[in-house]
């Protein structure tokens, strides 16, 4: 799958940079949610952001996301597919179509 090898030559970047040793789970999910930030400042003042800017704002976010499914043993297929099968449970199409209320409230 196309996941296991860009995580392939991520791993392999950072071999040679010998960056695994900061790579714990703890490190890469506060790396995620830093990066998300600076994904999110790209629409602080404006619902436009340069898609350039958005490109590599993702890429870092990917990146960690990769790393820490990696580092912990987790296919990302699997457990998005996993999450998607867990979410059409709490929002069927019937209740949800055209609707973000929440599936408590549906």
């Amino acid at each position: 799958m196309e996941f296991e090898s860009l995580t392939a030559e991520i791993k392999a970047f950072v071999s040679e940079r010998d960056w695994h040793q900061f790579h714990t789970a703890e490190n890469l999910a506060k790396s995620i949610s830093i990066e998300s930030a600076e994904l999110l400042e790209l629409f602080q003042w404006s619902g436009d952001a340069k898609i350039e800017d958005l490109a590599d704002e993702l890429a870092d976010v990917m990146t960690y996301c990769l790393l820490l499914a990696d580092t912990s043993n987790l296919d990302i297929a699997s457990i998005v597919r996993a999450k998607l099968a867990q979410t059409e449970l709490k929002y069927p199409v019937a209740k949800s179509k055209g609707k973000s209320t929440k599936y408590d409230r549906l």
